[in-house]
Formats: structure tokens, sequence, C-alpha cells
């Protein structure tokens, strides 16, 4: 378990006041202030040490002369002495003078003067650094005291020894006294230093650190760029505070899971402070430090090992080997050799850490809990077993005490013994302890829900992903906890989909209920906080539960679909939804453990039947396995998929995968609605041979559904078909070549709209018929619209018609409220793999947004009038105008609730990256979230005239015929397997209910 660091920033007082003296000794004491003033400046603004110290020698032979040692102006020349060498890094030679210099103060000048208390806080800080935190409180505590008396609390003084104190309590684990400390400093300082002052900057880069550990990220970032930002305008981007801040925020990214943006902060906060204060510092120490953590997680463990090693020299030679940084150096440097399989050095290293935190923090503090529980997974992977058992046990116990039982750390510590038990063949064992690991994780879980972003979630989803890997691993051989899993993925899949629908954007019928919604979040957060705090710190827990849950009764009664969205269903509720000739699946992929971690990800799926006193685990395949089949390997689309799904090609193949091993389990059953999971997105499941002229999808209905949650909830409301007051909005016949007039004309449905989202763009592939590459006219497209068109004219369906030059993004999003019941895009669609997996490439559209974005949401979308002018310029006609690109971010952000069907007749439509549980970020998710009830795509790029004639069949099917809308896909693929068309031409489409 490695560790990051980050800076707090304490406050040091420089200037104490001038006792009365005659006309001489006070030109020569502002002289002698000067000489400090300029050495300060030297040191602090400048970091010239060396020539600071010339200057204040300067000073001290003056004090000595004129006042001779024992005066508070000597004292005052002896301080700065130690604030030189306190900015230097050397601790030793601060300390002396410090304590120098205090003494003399008290000799001079009394206790009860801002002097001395100038000396104890500086003293306070400099042992809080040292890791003596006892002599620190101490000292804190005094110096508060002194000042409040002094100089009032409505003092920046006073302020500054508030935000000390405060960064104390937060490394000894006070959360609560420290944030209610910080925030008291930063209200003073603000009020008399101003938003910009360096002092207020370091308030917000402390709070925002505070929240950081505590797991509310959302915070924690605001407060850092509200900071970055300050500091870049006012001051100094050489210096070390803008460092801080720099290597502060890379912390958060990296916890946020944005390995790039922490990099290039590490690497430029360590490029400041090696100019600014050089490479034997601690805050030098703590940029190595936090890159070697980075690499370790990245598996650059060559680049990891040096920088550790680096880090962990100068601490021992700045902060000494007794201080609790440089045990968290030490047991860094331990994980890094344990994944090297150097178990010996590990050990020993692991021994002196947990020795120095027993000094420095006590057994009752996370830290050395987390050592205990490093030598507990060494000693159970070298197979010593009791001594592991021991370690892990004192390791829980420490905390349950400190943290309480709903902490993922304390779920982690469970999950080791659940591997320990797991190692000695203990099932039994094994199995509780699996058990309370897996409900302690989704109840933190569902709680995130509440105040959590999305992407919070997903980092902490992506933290405590083993859990889950665990479960289904450990159904291979223990096959009665095949309800855990089961119920697991029904929790799991789309969690984060379902919250951004009905929790994340809730529809607030009213002012007094969105004010209700927001109090509720931030109940919530403040119950995160205190959950996170030691149990003897925490306060206010149940009156904050009590009106949080009161809430939450009320949110239900008011907001449509709130109480269902956060429902947790279980597998016996799916079970009682199906009739007896029916099935469901549930497909999940998982990188597996035996006893240990394997480098093998495994699908499997969960089968439900009526009846079955439980569901029916059975194992598929090596995610390799189904990797080589969907290689294209330099083929052409149209030869590959025909292969992949011909029973003389690769077709045995993919059947003996995904379906042969489910045939016993799904004898009888002509219904199965089934939920894939990972590259199982890829595949059209209906469209698998399973003989030389026959379907899966000839032997069972199957229904496609984002997780088979759905079957055992309330159903979808009436198809369109039944609902006399139906509306259709078809896009189609674009023109992606617009003149200029013809452009702002179309603007005018949405003047407010402004893009900003483009930046260099150039997408030069070429491909005249498939709905991808160049954005040529489609004129299979407006033949299809048109022909729709009647058809749904027939039905007694109002359809509103966008082609040409009125096909257009603002068009799109001025489409009125309630939304229509079918959608139907007929123009092209992309998407674009993430940049990190994909292979680097070089060419002039390295840089497009929709290929470079780290949000999925944005590398997918479809393309509308106008569009080629901004996919190949990156700009707009005109500012305020729409681009033509309508990103599946931006559609994920408009109100589809109404809508009952979106059709996308465009390629590729079903792409996406593919994340875990949640399945695939793209254009299905972006219309999901909107609020579609089902999404008809694409998964490759099907010809302009076969698509346009298998989506006239379909709403054929659909509309004049009363087919229900699934039964309408398939029989409109049929007819054109029927009429000899390839796989490729109509199992593109995929139909996700």
């Amino acid at each position: 378990m490695k560790r990051f660091f980050w800076c707090f920033m304490v406050c040091l007082g420089y200037t104490g006041q001038v006792a009365a003296q005659n006309a001489d000794s006070l030109a020569v004491a502002k002289v002698v202030d000067s000489l400090i003033g300029v050495a300060t400046k030297l040191t602090i603004d400048k970091q010239k040490f060396d020539d600071a110290l010339l200057i204040n020698e300067q000073s001290q032979h003056l004090s000595v002369s004129k006042f001779g040692r024992e005066s508070p102006q000597f004292g005052k020349c002896i301080h700065n002495l130690g604030v030189i060498y306190f900015y230097k890094g050397d601790y030793i030679q601060t300390e002396k003078y410090w304590i120098e210099s205090k003494n003399i103060r008290e000799r001079t000048v009394g206790k009860k003067h801002f002097d001395y208390a100038q000396s104890v806080d500086n003293l306070a800080v400099l042992y809080w650094i040292m890791g003596n935190y006892g002599k620190a409180e101490l000292l804190y505590l005094e110096s508060n005291a002194l000042l409040e008396t002094l100089v009032g609390k409505d003092n920046f003084e006073y302020a500054k020894g508030l935000n000390n104190l405060a960064g104390l309590y937060f490394s000894t684990g006070r959360y609560e006294k420290a944030e209610m400390l910080y925030i008291e400093s930063q209200i003073i300082r603000e009020k008399k230093l101003g938003k910009k002052h360096p002092e207020v900057l370091n308030g917000l880069n402390n709070l925002a650190t505070l929240y950081m550990y505590l797991g509310n990220y959302e915070s924690a970032e605001t407060l850092y760029l509200e900071a970055k930002t300050l500091q870049e305008k006012g001051s100094d981007k050489e210096h070390p505070d803008y460092a801080v801040c720099l290597d502060n925020l890379g912390v958060l990214y990296f916890k946020m899971g944005n390995y790039e943006k922490a990099e290039r902060l590490f690497i430029e906060s360590k490029s400041i402070n090696e100019k600014a204060v050089g490479k034997e510092h601690s805050a030098y120490a703590t940029n190595l430090n936090n890159l070697a953590a980075l690499y370790l997680d990245s598996g650059k463990l060559e680049n990891a090992k040096h920088c550790y090693l680096e880090s962990k020299a100068i601490r021992e030679k700045v902060l000494g080997s007794e201080h609790p940084d440089y045990a968290s150096s030490l047991s860094n440097l331990a994980s890094l050799y344990s994944k090297l399989g150097d178990y010996e050095h590990a050990e020993a290293i692991w021994l002196q850490s947990k020795g120095i935190r027993e000094k420095t923090i006590g057994k009752r503090h996370p830290d050395y809990a987390n050592n205990l529980l490093n030598l507990a997974i060494l000693h159970r992977e070298t197979s010593r077993y009791d001594q592991s058992e021991k370690e892990n046990l004192e390791a829980k116990g420490i905390l349950e005490e400190v943290l309480g039982k709903e902490n993922d750390e304390y779920a982690i510590s469970l999950l080791h013994l659940y591997l320990l038990n797991l190692a000695t063949s203990n099932f039994s064992e094994a199995k509780v302890y699996l058990l309370s690991a897996n409900s302690i994780y989704l109840s933190l879980l569902l709680k995130s829900n509440r105040h959590l972003s999305e992407r919070e979630i997903s980092s902490y989803r992506k933290k405590n992903s083993v859990i889950l890997d665990q479960c289904f691993s450990f159904n291979h051989t223990q096959p009665d906890f095949s309800p855990t899993c089961y119920d697991n993925a029904l929790f799991l899949k789309g969690f984060l989909q379902n919250a951004a629908i009905r929790v994340n954007h809730p529809i607030l019928p009213d002012s007094a209920t969105t004010e209700q919604y927001y109090l509720f979040k931030s109940l919530h957060r403040r119950l995160a906080a205190e959950y996170a705090k030691p149990i003897a710190e925490r306060k206010n827990v149940e009156e904050l539960e009590n009106r949080a849950n009161d809430l939450e009764k009320e949110l239900a009664r008011k907001i449509a679909g709130y109480g269902e969205a956060m429902r947790q269903v279980k597998w016996q509720e799916v079970q009682a939804a199906l009739k007896p000739s029916e099935a469901a699946i549930e497909f999940v992929h998982y990188q597996y453990w035996d006893k240990k971690e394997t480098d093998s990800t495994l699908y499997a799926a969960l089968v439900l039947r009526p009846g079955m006193a439980q569901p029916l685990f059975v194992p598929l395949f090596e995610e390799k396995q189904l990797e080589a089949l969907l290689a294209l390997k330099g083929q052409t689309p149209d030869l590959f998929y025909k292969n992949l799904y011909s029973w003389e090609g690769k077709g045995q193949t993919l059947r003996q995968l995904v379906w042969q091993p489910l045939e016993a389990a799904l004898s009888g059953a002509k219904t199965v609605y089934f939920a894939p999971s990972g590259l199982l997105h890829r595949l059209n499941m209906g469209a698998i041979p399973s003989g030389a002229k026959a379907t899966v999808g000839d032997q069972y209905r199957l229904v496609g559904l984002n997780s088979t949650r759905n079957v055992g909830r309330v159903p979808n409301p009436a198809d369109v078909t039944n609902v006399t007051t139906a509306t259709a909005t078809l896009f189609g016949g674009i023109q992606y070549d617009m003149d200029s007039t013809a452009v702002l004309r179309e603007q005018t449905v949405s003047p407010e709209k402004t893009n900003t989202l483009r930046s260099q763009l150039d997408f030069s592939q070429s491909d005249s018929t498939l709905r991808g590459g160049a954005w040529r006219y489609l004129p299979g497209s407006e033949k299809e619209v048109a022909e729709l068109e009647k058809i749904m004219a027939s039905a007694g369906i109002k359809a509103q018609v966008f082609k040409g030059f009125s096909g257009s993004e603002a068009r799109f999003k001025a489409m009125s409220q309630p939304s229509p019941r079918i959608l139907h895009l007929a123009t092209h669609g992309f998407f674009f793999p993430d940049p990190k997996a994909a292979p680097a490439k070089t060419g002039p559209d390295d840089q497009v947004v929709f290929k470079s974005s780290d949000h999925p949401l944005m590398r997918s979308g479809l393309v509308l009038a106008g569009g080629n002018y901004a996919w190949q310029t990156g700009k707009s006609l005109k500012s305020g105008v729409e681009d033509g690109i309508l990103t599946a971010y931006e559609i994920s952000q408009i109100d589809l609730s109404q809508t009952e069907l979106v059709v996308l007749s465009a390629c590729e439509t079903g792409l996406g990256d593919i994340k875990g549980s949640e399945g695939i970020y793209g254009l299905q998710r972006a219309f999901k979230i909107a609020g579609a009830k089902r999404v008809l795509m694409s998964l490759w790029q099907v010809p302009d005239q076969q698509t346009s004639r298998l989506m006239g069949l379909f709403y054929k099917n659909w509309l004049s015929d009363k087919m229900p809308v699934g039964d309408a896909l398939r029989a409109a693929q049929n007819t054109l397997r029927e009429r000899g068309y390839d796989p490729f031409y109509w199992a593109g489409f995929v139909l996700v209910e």
C-alpha cells in the first residue's frame, strides 16, 4: 500500500515589534530590521540562501556591537537565521537557532510579547514537520493563546496560528478539528488580506488537501484550481508555493485516475523545486515520492525505484531516520521491492517503517495499521500464514476502532483475511470475510451515489474493483456464491448510468424541491466527511442521518423515478418476473484470482430460470480468445463480418465460446433476456450461427438489456404504436457542406447556443459509400426518411423531417418538449478509441478533440448539417453558431425523457469505450442518460443502401404490422437474410432496451 505525499503550507512569522529606544538606537534598529528584511526576501522570494546568510551576518554584527547578545534585536537576528535554514531544509540548524532566539526573547521581552509568541509558533511548525507532534501541539496551543491575548482573534497573525494547528490536527487524524480551524483561519485572512494574498491561497490549498484526503474530490479540485489560477495571476510561477499547488493537484488527478495530467503536474512541480530550493530539500523529495507512486501504478518499475531511493535518501538526510515521512518513504520502497519479488528486502524495510511509526504516531493510526497489513500480505505470499493472520487481525482491529466498519480501508483488511483463508483452503471462513467485504463495498458505493459526481464514483469503483473480481473468482470453486455474484451484477451494471439519469439529473418539479434536492446532497457530503473520521471524533452523525433519511423519503415522493432508481433489485425479483419459457442471463467478465492474482480476464454467465434454487454460474472463455476472433487483421469489413458470423468461418468457434456452454441451462427456453459484458458488447448475439443455416436468434427470442434488473422492474411505458398522440422527428438527407448563408439561417432556431468544445480538426480518411470516413452526402438517407414519413403518416404518427440545410445541430438541440416518441437519425457517426489505449500515431489529426479527449463521450458523436467545415478547420462559421458536430456528451445533456425509441441509422453508433460493468461509453449511453427508453444502433459501418432498406422493413413491421419493436427488427433482418444478404449487411444493428 503505497502512499502519496501532499504539501501543507505552513505560515511563519518574520517581523517583531521594536521597543521604545533613543533616536540613535532606533536608527540602528531600523538598519537591523532592514537587513533582516533583505535576508528574508532573498530566502523566501529568491531562495538565495548563501546571500541571505551573508546579509543576516551583517545584521548580527551590528546588533551585537550596538545592543549586545542579550537584546531583542539580536534575538530577532538569530530567529531569522533559523528561518533561512528552515527554507534551506536544514532542520537541525533551524531548531538550534530558534531555541536560542526563544530563550533570548523570554529573557529580554518576556513571554507576553509578540516576538516570543512568534518563536513559540515557529518552533511548533518545525516540530510538526519533524514529526514530533506532542511538542508541536503544546507549542501551538501556547502560541495561539498568546496571540489571542496580544492581537485578538480578528488578526491575520492569529489566523496563521490556526492554520498551522489545523495542519497538525490533520497529520494526527483529527479531521473535524482541522477543517474547523482551516475554515476559521480562511475567513479571517480573506477579510484582512483579500482573496489574492499568498497566505489566503495557502489556506485554499490546505483546505483542498483535507477534502482530497477525505475523498471529497469535487470540492478539492475546485479549491485547488482556484488557488492555482490566483497564484498564476499574482505570483511567480517559479516559486515553491506554486510548485506545492501543482504537486497537490497532481495527487488529486492521480486519485481520480487521470495519470497524464498528474505526471505533467508532478514533473513541472519538481522542476520548479529543483531550481528554487535544490535537490536536497523535503519538497523535492516529495516530488520524487509522488512521481514514484505514479510510475509504480503505471508499471514503470525502474523509474519508480530510482525516484523512491532518491526521495528516501533526501528525507533521511533532511528529516532524520525517525520521522513519519521517512517511514512512509520506507513503506513505499518496500511496496516496490515486494512487487519485484524481493520479499527479503521488503520485509526488512516494512519492519523498520513499522517501528518508526509506532514511536511517532502510535499504534492507533491508519498508517500503522496499513504497515501491519503490508507485512501480513507479504507473510501470506511467503506462506507464513500464522504470522500473517496475527498481523492482519491486529490491523483489522485498529481500523475498526479508529475508522469503523463502514470504511473501505476496513473492507480491504477483510479482503486480505479472505485471501489468507483461501490460501489455507479454509473456504467457509474465507466466504464469511468475502461476504462482509463485498457488503461494505456495495453499501459505500450506494452512499457515494448520493453525493459524489459520476467521475468520483467511477474512480471509487475502480479503486475497489478487486473485491468484485474476488467474488466472481470464488464462484469457480464455491457454486453457492452465485446468488451474491448475480446480485452484484444487478447492482453494478449501469450503476453510474442510472445515477446520471435519475439521481444526478433529476426532473425537479419546483424550486422548493430543487432546494431540498441540493440540501440532500449536501447532507450526504457532510456525512461522508464524518464517516471518514475516527469514530471518537465524529459529531452529529445520527442527527445528519435522520435529516438525510427524512429528506430522501420526501424526494422519493416528489421526484418521478427517484425511488425506483435508488432501489436495489435482487436476483429473486428477476426470477419472479420470468415466465416458464423465459430465462435471464447476466454475462460478467473479471480479473481471475486463483489464490493469487493471474493475468487472465475470464468471462462467465449467470443463468436464471423459474424454479431454480439459485442462479447457475457457467464459466465461458478467456478474453484473449474472443479478442483473437475480433481482430480485423487487414481484412475488409465486409469479408471480416461475413467470416465472423459464418458457420464455415469463425462462427463455430464463436458459438463454442459464447452459447454452447449455456445450451443445457437454456433447454426449453424461448425468450432469453441477456445483459452483455466487456467485449460481448461488440457482438450481435442473435447473429451467432448455431448451424450451417441457423443462428442463435432462430433458437431464442433474444432481448438485449443493460441489466436484467429491468426484467424485474416496473415495465416501460406502452409502445408508441399504442399512443394516439405519438410524434416523430427524423433527420436524413443532410448536407454536410453548406454555404454560410444557409448555416446562419438555420442557427436562428437556437441563437443562445454557443459551442466552444472544438480544437484543431482534420480527418483525412475517405469513404464514399459507408456511413463513416469523409462526410459525404448520403442519397440513401434522404429516400429513407421520405419513406419513413409515409409509413408513420399511415400509422397516425405526426413526423417532422429535417434534411438538407435544416438537419442541423441547432435544430436537434431545439427540439420541442416533450421530446418526440420516435427520434430517427440517418447520418454519419464517429467514434475514436481511448488515446491512452490506442497505439501511438502521428499525423495531422493527432490533436483532434474527438481523438484526444480523455472523456469518452467526447470521442463519439453524430455529424449534422455543415459539419465538414468544423471537422476540417476546428472552427464554427461564426461565434455563437453550432458547428454541426454533435458529441455524445452534448446529447447526454438534452431532455429525451419522453422518447421511446432512438434509431441511430448511422455507422458504428454502438461503439465506445468499454468501462467495466458500465458497458459502452458512447452514443448508446448518451441517449440513455438523456432519458430515451430504447436505442437501436450499429456495431460497424453498414452501407448506405442496405441500411435504408433495413430501416424501411423495420418500421413497416413495427408500425404497420404492429410487431413489438424487437420482433420487428429481427423480422427485418431475417428478410435480408432470406434475400441472400451476408451478415455484414444486416447483423450490424442491435436493439438495447
